[in-house]
């Protein structure tokens, strides 16, 4: 449940003071402080350029400049200076950023509704993910949400390699990826942690027989649309480990019509074998030294960590990864 008012109000008083502290009160007019000013320099931050910030903002170049501006005055700092073709902060600012974040969570937080109740709520949901992550997490996840809740509608949209961007400016509400971006307004959080196996078709050949009965084999792989490789290609490729590589498709959900009936290989992230390639038998991959592990990160926006609705959908998520954990200790 999220803190009371009395408590928000506090908090939002203590960033304040956090904020200009190194400033004297009598020179800082701290009601002149508002939230589109905190949010203004905070994008500047993030994005290294104010053309950028004013994008993201929907703001015009002047009008983000005349903020950045009003801001520098306030506070007697440049905040940001040129340097080569972009600019920088100052130290001043580096240090203002962490009070200035927890400031406009503290203003936003007054709009949110101080609990939560499922039973009673309509929920529209948009969670970015693979096709991996999507079929291994999200149908139990929108049964368990569904059953919770008065309405539930669930919008699953390509994650990619996903940006910061994708969070901050609401292309989603929840982003599950093994790589998680990056931003001083980016939370995150580990789901499970999976391995690399080696798949096939126990119709058409038998488990690989050692390193160079692996090695010798066509290989089926993935290759996202953005043209990334897996981690494990990636790791054989900084070994110097060569593979013939007959395949790359751009999701996980094609790899089974290739593989099936076929003496090829694909060396793929176990839990796999609960959805895209059920049927397929797995063994451990027969080569020392390449074991990766395979993180999934649950990742959302600062705005959002104390919103009781969304802190209650991320637990949802949570006890979705850990029954996906179940299933992969029983297979």
């Amino acid at each position: 449940m999220q803190a009371p008012l009395f408590t928000i109000l506090t908090q939002v008083v203590s960033c304040i003071h956090r904020f200009v502290i190194m400033k004297s009160m009598n020179e800082v007019d701290v009601l002149a402080l508002d939230g589109h000013a905190l949010r203004l320099f905070l994008a500047v931050l993030e994005e290294g350029s104010v053309t950028q910030a004013a994008e993201r903002l929907g703001l015009s170049q002047s009008a983000a400049s005349h903020g950045l501006n009003r801001l520098r005055d306030l506070l007697g700092d440049p905040l940001f200076v040129k340097s080569g073709r972009g600019i920088v902060p100052t130290e001043h600012a580096r240090l203002l950023a962490g009070p200035a974040q927890l400031l406009l969570d503290g203003l936003l937080s007054l709009a949110r509704p101080q609990s939560f109740e499922p039973s009673s709520a309509r929920i529209v949901l948009t969670i970015a993910a693979n096709d991996f992550q999507r079929d291994l997490l999200l149908p139990g996840f929108f049964a368990r949400v569904q059953k919770a809740v008065a309405s539930f509608a669930l919008r699953i949209v390509p994650s990619g390699a996903p940006s910061a961007a994708l969070l901050r400016e609401r292309g989603c509400d929840l982003l599950v990826t093994p790589i998680p971006p990056t931003g001083m307004d980016i939370v995150q959080k580990r789901l499970l942690t999976d391995r690399y196996a080696c798949f096939y078709d126990p119709t058409a050949r038998p488990p690989p027989n050692g390193p160079d009965d692996y090695l010798r084999a066509r290989h089926i792989t993935v290759a996202h649309a953005e043209g990334d490789a897996l981690d494990f290609d990636r790791r054989l490729e900084i070994q110097g480990v060569s593979r013939n590589i007959a395949i790359r498709v751009a999701g996980f959900s094609g790899i089974a019509a290739f593989l099936r009936g076929s003496s090829m290989l694909a060396t793929l992230p176990s839990l796999l074998r609960h959805s895209a390639l059920r049927g397929m038998a797995s063994r451990p991959v027969p080569l020392e030294d390449v074991s990766v592990d395979l993180p999934l990160y649950l990742v959302w926006h600062q705005r959002d960590q104390q919103d009781p609705r969304h802190a209650w959908l991320r637990g949802e998520l949570q006890a979705a990864a850990l029954e996906a954990v179940g299933r992969r200790g029983r297979g």
